[in-house]
Parts: C-alpha cells; sequence; structure tokens
C-alpha cells in the first residue's frame, strides 16, 4: 500500500482522480461506454518550491485543485454530449468559472459581512459580531447545498462524489479496487473539500476577529486579504485530522462529515464503475514509474 494521500473531485457523468504524478478522469457516455483521459500532472503544479511549506501547500493545492478541475469539468463535459452536439471551449468554460468565483466571494464573504454591519446598532462587540457573520456565510453555504441538490443534474454528480470517496476508501483501508468493496465503504471522507470549506468558514470567524470590526470597506478588504492564509490554516486542520489518531482532533472534522451528507449520495455500481476506472488510471500510470511501490493488494 502506498502512504500517498489520494484525491479528487465528482464531474459530470465521471470521476477525476489526482495522484502523484498523474491525473485521471473517467466518464460514461451516453452510450454507456466508459472513457478515461489520463495526462501527467502539469509541471507547475510540482516545481513551485512553496508547495511544500506548511500554510503556503494549502494556497497552493487550492489553486491547483481549481485549475484541475476547470479542466476536468471541461473534458468531462464534452465526453458527456450526445454526439453531434458542440463541444464546450476552455474559454467559455473558464469565463463560466470566473463569474461563478466572483459571485461565491460575493454572496459567502461579502454580503454577510454587510448584512452583519446593518445589525451594530444592537451589537457591539466584534468577537459576537464576527461570529454572528460566520453563523450567517454557514446558513448561506448549507442553503446554497440543499437548493442546487434538487436539481437533477447535480443530484448525479453528488452520486458520483459519493462513489469518489468510497473507491478512495476501498483503496486506503483494505487495497481492493472491486465493486463489491467499494459500496460496503462511506461515502464520507474527512478530506473532503466540502470539509475544507467549512474549516474556511470556522477558521475566519477566529482570524477576522483578531481585527476587530472596522469600516466596511477595511472589512472588504482584510476578508479578502486574508483568504489565503484561511485556506492555509484549513488545508494544515484537515490534513493532520487525516492522519491523526487523537481523538479530540477526530471530533474537528465531525461538522464536515455531518456538512458531506449534503453534499453526496449513495452511488450506483455503475457509477461506482466509473470511480474505479479513474482510480485504476492513475494507479496504473504510478506502478509504471516505480514498479517497487505495491499499490493494490
Amino acid at each position: 500500500m502506498s502512504d500517498f494521500s489520494y484525491g479528487g473531485q465528482a464531474v459530470i457523468e465521471g470521476v477525476m482522480i489526482r495522484g502523484r504524478d498523474s491525473i485521471a478522469v473517467a466518464v460514461r457516455r451516453p452510450d454507456g461506454e466508459i472513457v478515461v483521459h489520463r495526462n501527467e500532472l502539469p509541471s507547475w503544479t510540482r516545481r513551485w518550491p512553496g508547495r511544500r511549506l506548511p500554510l503556503m501547500r494549502g494556497v497552493a493545492a487550492l489553486v491547483e485543485s481549481m485549475a484541475l478541475g476547470i479542466d476536468a469539468l471541461l473534458l468531462s463535459a464534452n465526453e458527456s454530449l450526445p454526439e453531434g452536439e458542440e463541444k464546450l471551449g476552455r474559454g467559455e468554460t473558464a469565463l463560466a468559472v470566473a463569474v461563478s468565483v466572483v459571485v461565491a466571494v460575493a454572496v459567502f464573504m461579502v454580503l454577510p459581512t454587510l448584512i452583519v454591519g446593518a445589525a451594530r446598532g444592537w451589537l457591539e462587540a466584534p468577537l459576537w459580531l464576527n461570529l454572528l457573520e460566520g453563523l450567517i456565510r454557514i446558513g448561506f453555504l448549507v442553503g446554497y447545498i440543499l437548493l442546487i441538490s434538487r436539481m437533477e443534474d447535480v443530484r448525479r454528480v453528488l452520486e458520483y462524489h459519493g462513489a469518489e470517496h468510497k473507491v478512495i476508501h476501498a483503496y486506503e483501508e483494505a487495497g481492493e479496487l472491486t465493486v463489491e468493496e467499494a459500496r460496503s465503504k462511506s461515502a464520507l471522507h474527512v478530506r473532503c473539500g466540502t470539509s475544507f470549506l467549512l474549516f474556511v468558514v470556522v477558521v475566519s470567524i477566529l482570524l477576522f476577529s483578531f481585527f476587530g470590526w472596522p469600516g466596511i470597506w477595511a472589512r472588504i478588504a482584510t476578508r479578502l486579504a486574508l483568504l489565503p492564509v484561511i485556506a492555509g490554516v484549513s488545508y494544515e486542520i484537515i490534513k493532520l485530522s487525516g492522519r491523526s489518531s487523537w481523538g479530540p482532533l477526530k471530533l474537528l472534522v465531525l461538522p464536515g462529515l455531518w456538512l458531506q451528507r449534503l453534499t453526496t449520495r449513495e452511488p450506483s455500481d455503475d457509477q461506482i464503475e466509473v470511480a474505479l476506472a479513474a482510480l485504476r488510471a492513475v494507479l496504473e500510470a504510478e506502478r509504471s514509474r516505480r514498479p517497487q511501490l505495491q499499490l493494490v493488494r
């Protein structure tokens, strides 16, 4: 077994898995065929020295995940289109993602602080103001997830999200890549991006409290400027909790696991097959580079 922490994400009708040196995207086409695209990771993901430093590696991982995720989503969207339909271009996909990021920052970072700012007349202490802002942010996040999870296309993605977690559990806990083994595993995982988002909110409450409650523009500037720090701290907590057996640290990940019950669904065997195809492709690539590794029993 390898000590490397594999991860990935659900995409449209498929799963992306990231390994040490390669990435694989498996998608089920409309005709039922599973197609797998495997590529080496871009050199910039390994070249930047800061990716090995505490806190900085969290920022690097976030930027890397977004860049790789855009490519994986574009690929999966085009592979899942019926034959003859016009393929999506990278430019329009990048634009859609950029707009989504701007909207997300506005709704989840800026809007809560504007709302709480209007309540300052009856709540003065900066700690309580920051706490209320964080609770509103969590409420927005949960409400958004509940809203979009009712959409059929999103529900399919949540099922593939569960499939991704199950196959990684099967590999990490049993070293077996079979549908039967993966089916028995949990659809929740401590290293999930959903848990990361929740940690971002909690860490932001604590960090913003040190800066009091300045004017609105100073608050917005502070919140945006501290996003890399928040991402770095949140990453370190998740990384440590995923490897530690210390009880109190394990308790920290429970809220993230509870939130994952909204962002994952139980997958079908067909969806697990797709996730297994992606993980196998990554493991095969690593075995060819490092024959000494015992990757699967």
